[in-house]
């Protein structure tokens, strides 16, 4: 199974809130992406929902009671903390944030966060203005100096009817703390790279554009990947069906003139700009101010050639492009290389089988600035990107 999350040993604290009903779902997608979960709930999360929720998604035990003499973690209190990769509690409330900035050790969720090593992800979730209290804001900047990542919380309609900031983070931005913390010490640490997602649309009129069939599945991954490697990521992507990804900086354009101006803002301070956008070569040379009516059988719309980004980006960054192409793929994505000055291009054949546009998976050829070819096997997006960020690692400028 590929993903961030696989074969991870991720110890899941639920404390008591109204809120432990998200994370049963949490318990839920965490196995999905192949991660071994070991559930360990306050007394208070026992009176929302029963610890056999939770063993019955995770199917393995569920810890409750520092002595219980049934358990095979009640007398080695640490066995857990030994075997995390990584300690998220979700939900997290005022009191259990508020032991862990003190540091105390009163239950076995405390217990294990305190004998461990494992990076902490805190996911607060509370009612009212129990998140603006000056003792919960001192007690969060605590957790915080000592690196310990707070997801959240965010900002709706609360339990109490209330509106306000307290929510529980939803499951997928809780995948993507929990991903960026297991990684945000890694080999991309202090290095900022830039992608671009997504199919511009170039205006005809204030109703129609032209624009193409690229989802922003491959640049959003590859966003997700760098950002899991602990990277400082901005994506620039032109309009998607995709949520932005968490913890990575989201600029949103449409058109390739915008999307050209916001990549060579953001790279000019990059270390690698990865060009997975799929932008328009050509617009309308005029835009229509008025919806264009039917009139006759035959439009005619003369296009403009726009720019081409990456050729034009300036910067000392490494610079990754991509090819869509349809025939002649090697040959094609060979001539890119050499015309735009690439250190490597990404080509894909988008009549294959698992790599048209939309598809979680691709299948790429590698091509290097010297011209040598590597293919790739048919691997999800999320593999195909760390292959392209182990190139492009070797690739850094210093």
């Amino acid at each position: 199974m590929a993903g961030p999350l696989a074969n991870k040993h991720v110890v899941l604290g639920v404390t008591g809130s109204i809120a432990c009903y998200k994370a049963l779902d949490l318990a839920s997608k965490l196995v999905q992406a192949g991660a071994l979960v070991d559930t360990i709930m306050s007394y208070g999360a026992t009176q929302f929902v029963t610890p056999l929720a939770f063993r019955s998604i995770t199917h393995r035990a569920v810890v409750t009671d520092s002595f219980d003499p049934d358990s095979e973690y009640s007398v080695e209190h640490v066995a857990l903390a030994q075997q995390a990769d990584v300690i998220v509690v979700a939900p997290a409330t005022v009191h259990c944030i508020a032991k862990l900035a003190l540091g105390l050790a009163d239950d076995p969720l405390t217990t294990t966060i305190i004998a461990a090593t494992a990076p902490l992800v805190v996911a607060p979730a509370m009612d009212g203005n129990m998140y603006d209290h000056p003792a919960t804001q001192a007690n969060i900047a605590t957790l915080k100096e000592r690196g310990v990542v707070i997801a959240g919380p965010g900002i709706g309609r609360l339990a109490s009817g209330l509106s306000g900031v307290g929510r529980l983070l939803e499951t997928p931005e809780l995948l993507g703390y929990i991903s960026y913390a297991m990684g945000k010490d890694g080999d991309f640490a202090g290095r900022t790279v830039v992608v671009s997602a997504g199919g511009t649309m170039e205006p005809i009129d204030p109703v129609r554009v032209i624009t193409n069939h690229s989802s922003g599945k491959m640049g959003y991954a590859l966003a997700e990947a760098a950002r899991d490697r602990g990277a400082n990521v901005v994506l620039v992507t032109a309009p998607t069906n995709l949520a932005d990804p968490a913890l990575v900086k989201v600029v949103h354009v449409r058109t390739a003139e915008q999307m050209g101006k916001a990549v060579q803002e953001h790279a000019t301070k990059a270390d690698a700009l990865v060009m997975a956008a799929a932008v328009a070569d050509y617009k309308p040379a005029v835009e229509a101010g008025q919806k264009i009516k039917k009139n006759d059988d035959e439009l005619n719309i003369s296009l403009a050639k726009t720019e081409d980004i990456l050729k034009t980006a300036k910067g000392n960054f490494v610079r990754v492009g991509f090819a869509a192409e349809s025939e002649n793929l090697v040959e094609n994505a060979k001539s890119k290389v050499t015309s735009k000055k690439l250190d490597l291009i990404v080509a894909n054949d988008i009549t294959a089988e698992g790599s048209g546009f939309g598809s979680d998976t691709n299948k790429v050829t590698l091509i290097d600035r010297d011209l040598a070819v590597e293919e790739l096997p048919l691997l999800t997006k999320y593999d195909v990107s760390n292959r392209i960020l182990d190139r492009v690692k070797a690739l850094f400028k210093d």
